[in-house]
């Protein structure tokens, strides 16, 4: 067995290796491949198990990852429950085997990776850290981005539409990085605006704001923007009308600057937008755009 300093070491070591390959690929998802071919310090420690949804080390102390697939064929685990922006994940079968390492990480309150698979044979998204909240009644463990943040919520007495509020607030975390991918996917990696093509310089607006009830994680809820006119989008410097039209705020047409002012903002006003998926399936959807720029306009 791994002493425990090195074992959190290596943890933390992952996560840093998924953010920064997030950070210089604009993308948040990973092959089984590279998941399989992760190293520390020259040593392959693979992310991922080839049979079985747990990755558990034979020499660490708790699991290390949890994975569910696209392919749910021979999987030993119950689905997982998502709609509440949590993960449920049920025991397997028996009560030793993976069973043990997994309520050791809630015991010892370590993070652990969720991977998610959302078609077959496609590549994974990375949720983390998350936290391990065991329930041996149910014989099934909650995993949640903040450790207790569920059980801080439920215990705390906070009127029922705060309380829906913050677990919206979880769940916008939770499909973020799904989110950006499909939107960056449909627009081909472009702002939909004056189509940059800079990935890193690139965000995932939401049209209906990602706090609100109503939004959904769908592509037609996004638009692929530059970080500028992303920010002068929630700003309400900048709208889009449902014929696709760019409207520029009228205070802002009148000011006199240099020439971000003036060609990054100023003179999309008028214009219609310049990407758009290549499915009309995915264009933005025409409704919400219309609410949205209600707000622009009121």
């Amino acid at each position: 067995m791994r002493p425990k300093w090195e074992q959190d070491l290596i943890r933390s070591e992952v996560f840093h290796w998924l953010a920064r390959r997030a950070e210089t690929t604009g993308r948040s998802t990973y092959t089984r491949e590279e998941l399989s071919n992760f190293e520390f310090h020259g040593q392959k420690i693979p992310l991922l198990d080839q049979s079985r949804g747990i990755r558990n080390p034979a020499d660490f102390e708790a699991t290390l990852s949890v994975m569910t697939s696209a392919d749910r064929k021979g999987n030993p685990y119950a689905d997982i429950d998502i709609g509440d922006g949590l993960i449920r994940y049920a025991y397997r079968e028996g009560d030793g085997g993976d069973n043990v390492k997994l309520r050791r990480a809630a015991e010892l309150r370590v993070p652990v990776v969720y991977f998610e698979q959302v078609k077959i044979a496609g590549p994974f998204y990375a949720h983390f850290p998350m936290y391990v909240h065991d329930d041996p009644g149910a014989r099934m463990v909650t995993l949640a981005f903040d450790d207790d943040i569920r059980f801080q919520i439920e215990l705390s007495g906070m009127p029922a539409a705060e309380r829906a509020h913050a677990e919206r607030t979880i769940l916008a975390r939770l499909h973020q990085p799904r989110f950006r991918d499909i939107v960056m996917t449909a627009y081909e990696s472009r702002c939909t605006i004056c189509n940059l093509g800079h990935l890193r310089l690139l965000d995932a607006a939401h049209i209906t704001p990602d706090t609100d009830p109503n939004s959904i994680v769908h592509v037609t809820n996004g638009l692929a923007m530059c970080k500028i006119h992303h920010a002068a989008y929630d700003a309400k410097l900048l709208g889009i009308n449902a014929d696709f039209e760019v409207k520029i705020n009228q205070d802002l047409l009148e000011e006199t600057d240099g020439p971000m002012l003036e060609h990054g903002l100023k003179d999309m006003h008028g214009q219609k937008l310049r990407k758009l998926p290549n499915e009309k399936k995915y264009w933005p959807d025409r409704d919400r755009l219309a609410e949205r720029f209600k707000a622009f306009v009121g």
